[in-house]
């Protein structure tokens, strides 16, 4: 959810000056909350690549702890506001910056797309095993 809002609503209206997803009032805190939720899911998914590593080492073990633990950087301190401020000039000055950090931080959020796919794609194998 979280991502699609940053595309749909941040991302494309800095690059085509045009928002498909703009959320006001009680759909932003929503959001907002949902958003956190995130935390045991970084808590959960970490531990499912650090069993992995106790059982076999892997770089792409090692690669996809990172981008998931990266997410706490972008949670707690490249704020969605921050980067809502550097692209449309609007709201409080959080942090000190460029472009390029608000870039990164979106960049960031991406960074669990891999891991995303990866962790269900091992749910759906699991699942495929325990029926047959």
């Amino acid at each position: 959810m979280h991502l699609y809002w940053l595309t749909t609503d941040v991302v494309f209206l800095k690059l085509f000056g045009v928002s498909f997803f703009d959320v006001k009032g009680l759909w932003e805190y929503v959001l907002i909350i949902v958003d956190y939720t995130e935390i045991p899911a970084l808590i959960s998914t970490s531990l499912i690549y650090i069993h992995g590593l106790t059982q076999k080492f892997s770089w792409k073990n090692i690669w996809f702890l990172i981008f998931i633990n990266s997410q706490w950087l972008h949670l707690f301190w490249i704020t969605d506001e921050f980067v809502i401020e550097q692209f449309t000039g609007l709201g409080t000055k959080i942090l000190p910056g460029e472009a390029w950090l608000a870039w990164f931080a979106i960049f960031i959020d991406y960074l669990e797309l891999p891991v995303i796919f990866d962790t269900l794609k091992k749910f759906f194998v699991s699942l495929r095993k325990r029926k047959g």
